[in-house]
């Protein structure tokens, strides 16, 4: 175990880190702009540096692992049960994450007959890449989907449950879903992401413009607002009231235009314990058994948020 020393250490080597990056990107910004702008985007794009160690580093269980192409990139595939003979569930992870993340979930969902399917998405766990995306990660779990077929349900975390909602409002087939944690506006991510690192707004604005021209897309069409509508079957949003990496008010952005979905919010799970807590695997599964769970939002134009 690290001695306290230790863990001071990487601390305050982090922090050092850290603040030489925000000083490079507002340096770069005044001294070189357009490489500036370029090397934001790459970061952007590339899972945090261990993440991949991290994952290769969690056991699996008893899953069975496998591959499939998607676009030409090798994604690995997590199964537990028989998906072909059982009804299933298809889990979406989130950002630097790993499709063994819902390992916590997987003894219960099976307990209640459900086999589960995982996997990395491009540049994380065991899959090929060195770079990802929202819309990536919506191919890639389309692509999965159709490899295995309808689902029993999907369940997505942070920029997984962003991937889950654009992939429903896209073809997914799933009964129903459970997004915890889900992000709702890819840019209020850039956002956030140039105030961590320093970025001026004007060079966010730049990059972002950049990959739309690359993608051939517009960011605000992956915002919630106009997916959810488009999405017809029951869903549970989970979401802390003290997330400080994806805010709250983004899962309740997904509920409130959602038709269908109900939020239940936690206070004290933060953004990544939530997806392992217990009262929160149990209550997913209470709404699987299609048992009310949290609370119906309404919105109207003289009424901006409401609970039914």
């Amino acid at each position: 175990m690290p001695r306290p020393s230790s863990k001071i250490s990487t601390i305050v080597r982090s922090f050092i880190q850290f603040k030489l990056l925000r000083w490079s990107f507002r340096m770069g910004g005044w001294l070189a702009p357009e490489a500036t702008v370029n090397r934001a985007a790459k970061l952007f794009c590339t899972p945090y540096p261990g993440s991949r160690r991290s994952a290769l580093e969690m056991p699996a269980g008893e899953a069975r692992v496998d591959a499939v192409d998607s676009g030409g990139i090798s994604i690995a595939r997590y199964s537990w049960g028989d998906p072909s003979q059982q009804p299933y569930v298809l889990f979406a992870h989130g950002w630097s994450s790993h499709g063994a993340r819902i390992l916590p979930w997987v003894a219960p969902l099976r307990a209640a007959g459900y086999a589960v399917v995982a996997f990395d998405q491009a540049a994380h766990g065991r899959s090929d890449g060195s770079e990802s995306n929202l819309l990536e990660f919506t191919r890639h779990l389309l692509e999965v989907g159709r490899r295995n077929g309808p689902a029993a349900a999907v369940i997505g975390h942070s920029l997984g449950g962003a991937a889950v909602g654009l992939a429903l409002a896209r073809g997914l087939r799933a009964d129903c879903a459970v997004l915890v944690a889900p992000a709702a506006d890819p840019v209020d991510a850039g956002r956030r992401f140039a105030q961590m690192i320093g970025l001026s707004g004007h060079l966010r604005r730049r990059m972002f413009a950049s990959f739309e021209e690359r993608l051939s897309i517009r960011f605000a069409d992956f915002q919630a607002e106009h997916n959810a509508p488009a999405i017809n079957r029951p869903a549970l949003i989970v979401h802390d009231l003290e997330d400080r990496e994806v805010p709250w008010s983004e899962g309740e952005r997904w509920a409130r235009y959602w038709h269908r979905a109900r939020l239940l919010s936690t206070r004290g799970l933060g953004h990544h314990r939530i997806l392992g807590d217990p009262e929160v695997i149990a209550a997913s599964l209470a709404f699987l058994r299609g048992q009310a769970v949290g609370e119906r939002l309404v919105s109207s134009p003289d009424r901006a948020l409401g609970v039914a």
